[in-house]
């Protein structure tokens, strides 16, 4: 399915009618534009109905990497084991009970650690969209998430131009050319393989472009 991110905003916008709350899963593999599509999609949806829509990305639930050495997991960070599924989880019930503001982390790329409470989700955000490589993943405690959302939407998007970003994105880090390239076969596109092998249908593929 390819709309457009208008059409996707309205969409969205009439499926969270007369809902207190709606929750939406947006997942994909790294590199497949999750988080610029999701702060686009929120500036559509509030540019429609103002300050209604809001942005949970999992990311922000990375484990540090003084948890992560000294299970000496710091080498696969990004991966299904290295983030906090539990601490997620919690914070989505909360954000479902709609019943007072909550601080969610976020994710520093440049610093590669969480911000705990940077970003307030408050009672005015009645359409959140939680964005996030292994939310519809079907093994783990990952599958324990999938009562938290309304609707689940997943970014299609080929292995060779999931390749192509990432060494980009390595290469924007300050790795050198075959350090990137490492990373990027060896670590991330390990990770995309599993999310397309090992995720349940969304209810919507999007073969968005970005």
């Amino acid at each position: 399915m390819t709309p457009n991110i208008h059409d996707m905003a309205v969409r969205l916008l009439e499926a969270a009618m007369g809902r207190e709350r709606f929750i939406v899963a947006l997942a994909g593999p790294p590199a497949a534009g999750k988080s610029l599509l999701s702060e686009w999609l929120c500036r559509e949806i509030n540019e429609r109905q103002p300050g209604i829509a809001a942005v949970v990305p999992m990311d922000g639930y990375h484990f540090d990497n003084a948890v992560l050495e000294p299970e000496g997991l710091v080498p696969v960070k990004g991966a299904p084991e290295t983030f906090d599924t539990d601490g997620l989880l919690q914070d989505l019930a909360r954000i479902r009970r709609a019943d007072r503001t909550v601080a969610v982390p976020v994710f520093d790329r440049p610093l590669d650690l969480a911000r705990a409470g940077g970003r307030l989700i408050t009672l005015d955000h009645r359409l959140v969209i939680v964005e996030g490589n292994y939310l519809l993943l079907d093994h783990g405690p990952w599958p324990e998430l999938r009562a938290s959302f309304d609707m689940t939407l997943f970014l299609e998007v080929p292995d060779e131009v999931l390749e192509a970003r990432l060494i980009q994105r390595w290469l924007n880090m300050g790795q050198d050319h075959d350090g990137a390239i490492e990373r990027a076969r060896l670590k991330d596109m390990l990770n995309a393989r599993l999310i397309k092998r090992a995720s349940v249908p969304a209810d919507v593929h999007w073969a968005a472009t970005v």
